[in-house]
């Protein structure tokens, strides 16, 4: 790269947690700027499960950075040409990067789901993904296997 790396830019804290990941998520979450209605649209999911998880003794919040924590990967796969032969070469992938694939796979496997309301859906995939199962946590699983099967290629990595 010849340019200098960009600053990372500062998020505020979201208006009812004071967590600044809860806005990471949302700005993920968010389409068409529409961010007040992506803050909706988690709110009640987060209310949902409050409602729907009572018997567990953690607060929604935690539940769902519980769930994140589950859908985390750890090891992706990237293509690596040596020769002619084109190899899937596992890599350790970096922490901001292993928060924002958790995030956008919840997001996207929460909007693929069926059901009423996108708020609905994502409470859904958050109770899924805190019990360890789902259709984030299956990519999770799948890429894991992947990396598993390619370690024989992990000394092509760069």
């Amino acid at each position: 790269m010849r340019k200098a790396k960009p600053k990372k830019r500062i998020l505020l804290p979201d208006p009812k947690f004071g967590d600044p990941e809860v806005t990471r998520f949302i700005n993920n979450m968010m389409l068409s700027g529409k961010k007040s209605v992506a803050f909706q649209v988690f709110y009640d999911a987060i209310d949902i499960v409050a409602d729907k998880m009572k018997k567990e003794e953690k607060a929604p919040l935690e539940i769902w950075k519980a769930a994140l924590e589950n859908i985390t990967p750890h090891v992706e796969v990237k293509s690596r040409r040596v020769g002619g032969a084109t190899f899937q070469v596992p890599i350790e992938i970096r922490p901001e990067r292993k928060v924002s694939i958790s995030m956008k796979n919840l997001i996207f496997f929460a909007r693929k789901r069926t059901g009423h309301s996108m708020s609905e859906k994502l409470a859904a995939e958050i109770m899924a993904a805190y019990n360890n199962e789902g259709a984030a946590y299956k990519k999770k699983e799948d890429t894991h296997r992947m990396a598993e099967a390619n370690k024989a290629f992990a000394h092509f990595r760069f």
